[in-house]
């Protein structure tokens, strides 16, 4: 007789899908009781791990501690061996009898004490304990290492600038500015070919020349005559006589415009640079040329002369700094450090160092030897066509995308950054700076801009430090290049 027929459960299909989530959940239910929970931690584990790490940070001090008193008594009067450390220890007698060993600190490497010992003083005691002799970097010592300071220069607090005269009545862009020996007026060259004279005092204009048939890129006063200078992209150069108010001596000899031009400080000595890639050196009375300074690969567009050798210093689109002898007209050294061109350059008035500028950085070198001392702390990532410092170390950088950044001299750092704001009826990208300069006291900065203003700017005499904090952090890795 057959068994009784037991009746199986019908099996419900299952994706593969839905069977790997089970079994997932399965293994986290065994696992993991709370999700995004961690395991409870195992006491046992963490009292190894615990006891081996006290066990490495405080090896030597517990090897000295089970020494008897007299013992490390003895060790504090004899002379301290070199690779050992002294500590002070306290100067409660009663801490001391119950054993000075506890407060001492262990040294791993060897370090040779150069002060004096301290042992006649009666209110001090000096504890000495020997390195210990394991291998193993002792990791107490960084509760002694003494925390070394940057070496960068902490940067001066400078009040901020603002501007607060905004002149107008040039035609074109402004493109050179210089200013008086007396500081009561200063000149502008302009692309509308003339050269305008303003008031310092009230920004009025005094005058307007004209003889230029193209635009004015430089200018500059002498201080010893009754002259101005000028140059332009007429490949002309021009002394102007302002007793009389008109050109008395022309300069020729430029292939193309004429984009710099600079007076020597002590002799007679006009210098120009231009397209022709040629720094010309000019006898200011006879009008002769004294030298063709050659050797640039491209335009010379920023010059500044010294009253001792280097004499001369260029600045090119070709991306490097000439330094020239003016005695024998040659190449004293060159300086590439720059990777684009260097359209800008700026002589500290007090200190033998200069600053370049380029689309890439700008750098501060040493003269007069040309050695470089290192770059601004921040990019500002224009072309720069204009920089002046005056004595107080405020650098001013002006972009051709309007940007003005004020630097302190000394560490770099850029304290502000300003961006010009155009006049009425000009174009956004009419935002320009083409040439600044502060005037002789350092208080006031003039400021040649693309939308034919010219802008002064002074300090802000409310700012203070609270007001304005110096957000500054020194640098971690130097950029030598």
């Amino acid at each position: 007789m057959p068994g009784p027929t037991v009746e199986m459960e019908a099996v419900e299909p299952q994706s593969l899908k839905k069977l790997s989530f089970k079994s997932l959940k399965r293994a986290l239910d065994l696992f993991s009781p709370l999700h995004s929970h961690l395991a409870p931690p195992d006491p046992e584990s963490k009292r190894i791990r615990i006891s081996h790490k006290v066990n490495i940070e405080y090896r030597g001090i517990n090897a000295a501690a089970n020494q008897p008193p007299r013992q490390a008594n003895a060790v504090a009067q004899t002379p301290v061996a070199s690779n050992a450390l002294a500590l002070p220890g306290l100067e409660d007698s009663s801490d001391r009898q119950k054993g000075g060993a506890q407060n001492a600190l262990v040294v791993g490497p060897s370090i040779q004490s150069k002060a004096p010992n301290d042992g006649g003083l009666p209110s001090k005691s000096i504890t000495a304990f020997s390195a210990s002799g394991s291998s193993e970097r002792n990791l107490s010592t960084a509760a002694i290492m003494e925390r070394i300071p940057s070496k960068w220069p902490r940067p001066l607090w400078h009040a901020p600038w603002k501007t607060y005269r905004v002149i107008s009545g040039h035609l074109g862009w402004v493109r050179s500015v210089a200013f008086d020996p007396s500081n009561t007026w200063f000149c502008t060259g302009s692309a509308d070919r003339t050269i305008k004279i303003w008031d310092v005092a009230s920004g009025r204009l005094k005058l307007t020349l004209t003889g230029h048939i193209e635009q004015i890129r430089g200018l500059a006063v002498s201080s010893k005559h009754t002259y101005m200078f000028s140059a332009g992209d007429d490949k002309q150069v021009k002394c102007w006589d302002l007793e009389q108010n008109k050109v008395i001596r022309s300069y020729h000899g430029h292939l193309s415009g004429v984009y710099c031009l600079a007076l020597h400080p002590t002799i007679d000595v006009l210098l120009t640079g231009g397209r022709d890639s040629v720094c010309r050196v000019w006898d200011i009375r006879s009008k002769q040329q004294i030298h063709a300074l050659s050797g640039h690969d491209n335009t010379v567009c920023s010059v500044f002369t010294r009253p001792t050798d280097p004499q001369v210093v260029t600045g090119s689109h070709d991306t490097t700094i000439k330094f020239w002898d003016l005695r024998f007209g040659k190449t004293m050294s060159t300086l590439t450090h720059h990777k684009k061109s260097v359209r800008a350059m700026a002589q500290h008035p007090t200190e033998n160092c200069f600053a370049s500028a380029s689309a890439d950085n700008i750098k501060k070198f040493n003269l007069p030897r040309g050695e470089f001392l290192h770059n601004m702390l921040s990019q500002q990532k224009t072309i720069i066509n204009a920089m002046a410092v005056n004595e107080e170390g405020v650098m001013a950088t002006g972009g051709d995308n309007g940007s003005m950044w004020f630097w302190d001299w000394k560490s770099g750092h850029n304290f502000q950054q300003s961006q010009t704001i155009v006049q009425p009826g000009s174009l956004d990208s009419e935002a320009g700076i083409y040439a600044l300069s502060y005037d002789l006291t350092g208080s006031r900065l003039v400021t040649c801009e693309a939308d034919k203003t010219i802008k002064m700017w002074k300090q802000d005499e409310t700012a203070t430090p609270e007001t304005h904090p110096l957000n500054f952090k020194p640098p971690k890795d130097i950029r030598r290049f």
